[in-house]
């Protein structure tokens, strides 16, 4: 993690994932803490700030129902207008939605390790991650989560009301009602909440002809870390070229981009630069990573749904020359905001720069062609997104069941496949000997 000092405050640079269509976040560098709004003032923002102050004093004394404008309320109504009126990535950001903001780019919280899908108005649990809480209680695959605190959990509820009530502060206990079809039995388990971390690297893989296949799902802090271990043993298994699908994939750490791009550059090459209001706020960022970069043939699946950090490894492999870059154009978001620390644990998120590939080239708004466009349609892109995130499930008749479709040819995938092949045909031919 990168720290920068400016004056006496720390910025972290964010680039937002994708605002709310998206709703992940890509962050760059270290922490500011906001300071009173009076810090720097001056003439034109006292007399703004007094306006203000006001109108919600004429509001708390005259509205009609003194509880709705009671000034503390009125405040955090009017710092979501004035900041989410910027832009769809500027975000005043209350106490709770805060923590979860922060859960999200850590990629960690606290929990119990399981994996719940809703079926048929069901919680079934998909499967435990090994170590956690979960699976050391003996929670399995098809188990059915019927009550939380022993709180039923009702038919229909909300993945994310489960998800909520199933997380917590680690080392505080959890009563989980579970029902398993396969022996009629409901059992009360006890468990403590861990620190669980997000694996963002996943379906790591060698498909058919050597070609190495690894998903990125999003970037956290800990993807640079997964991602080289997940390389390293593709590698040891004898891959000979490489596919890194970025589907779907709406963004992360910044920090995190640029350690997934490290290894196919050189030490003190420049991956990423952001560039603010004035000139003197660029800020590049470039390769670290000692030892001789990867250049293995190397193809990017990215679709509408790649952004922000995506599109940052996905730009510099392609403004480059390291990648071909196949599947559909991708989403455009290459603002770069800052976070700040406020009172009573709230935050604010800002727009304050834009970030760049290598050459110079903004994303913003554009995203990024692909040298192969492979567009599929909206139902095809759904059924894919389903089988991508279920690569455990191989068998044909069990998916079917389970999601009430066959698998479907990903032909995106398949087209990388075949760029891959065509380039390690012709670096082959030119080891052959030139006839005379």
């Amino acid at each position: 993690m990168r720290m920068h000092t400016v004056g006496d405050m720390f910025k972290r640079i964010l680039t937002l994932g994708t605002g709310a269509l998206l709703g992940v976040a890509l962050t760059v560098a270290g922490v500011r803490v906001a300071a009173a709004w009076n810090l720097f003032p001056n003439r034109e923002l006292s007399r703004s700030a007094n306006y203000v102050r006001e109108v919600m004093q004429l509001v708390g004394e005259n509205y009609v129902d003194e509880k709705a404008a009671a000034y503390e309320q009125l405040a955090k109504t009017a710092l979501h207008g004035m900041v989410e009126s910027l832009d769809p990535h500027s975000q005043f950001l209350e106490a709770k939605d805060n923590e979860e903001f922060e859960e999200d780019l850590v990629g960690e919280f606290g929990g119990i390790g399981i994996q719940v899908e809703t079926r048929q108005g069901k919680a079934v649990v998909i499967a435990p991650l090994a170590g956690t809480p979960g699976e050391r209680a003996g929670i399995r695959r098809g188990d059915v989560i019927v009550s939380i605190d022993g709180t039923a959990v009702e038919t229909n509820s909300t993945m994310d009301g489960i998800v909520s009530r199933l997380r917590g502060k680690p080392k505080t206990k959890v009563l989980v009602g579970v029902f398993r079809p396969s022996t009629k039995a409901t059992m009360d388990l006890a468990l403590v909440r861990e620190v669980i971390k997000i694996e963002s690297v996943r379906d790591v893989r060698v498909i058919g002809d050597g070609v190495g296949y690894v998903q990125l799902s999003e970037f956290s802090e800990h993807t640079g870390e997964q991602f080289g271990k997940a390389l390293e043993q593709l590698l040891q298994s004898g891959a000979t070229s490489l596919v890194i699908d970025m589907r779907n994939n709406p963004g992360g750490l910044l920090d995190a981009a640029v350690e997934v791009a490290e290894p196919f550059f050189k030490k003190g090459e420049l991956i990423v630069y952001t560039q603010g209001r004035k000139q003197s706020d660029r800020e590049d960022y470039k390769a670290e990573a000692d030892g001789t970069p990867v250049t293995l043939p190397l193809a990017v699946l990215i679709n509408a749904g790649s952004a922000s950090a995506a599109e940052v490894v996905t730009g510099a492999l392609r403004d480059t020359g390291r990648a071909v870059v196949v599947g559909e154009r991708s989403f455009g978001k290459g603002s770069v905001q800052s976070v700040f620390k406020l009172k009573n644990g709230e935050g604010l998120r800002l727009t304050t720069a834009r970030y760049y590939t290598p050459s110079g080239v903004s994303i913003h708004e554009k995203g990024i062609a692909p040298h192969v466009e492979i567009v599929m349609t909206p139902d095809e892109d759904a059924k894919l997104r389903r089988q991508r995130a279920r690569p455990d499930i191989t068998d044909a008749k069990e998916f079917k069941e389970r999601f009430g479709f066959e698998p479907i040819e990903d032909r995106q995938l398949q087209a990388a496949l075949d760029v891959l092949h065509g380039v390690r045909l012709l670096d082959q031919r030119a080891t052959w000997p030139i006839a005379r």
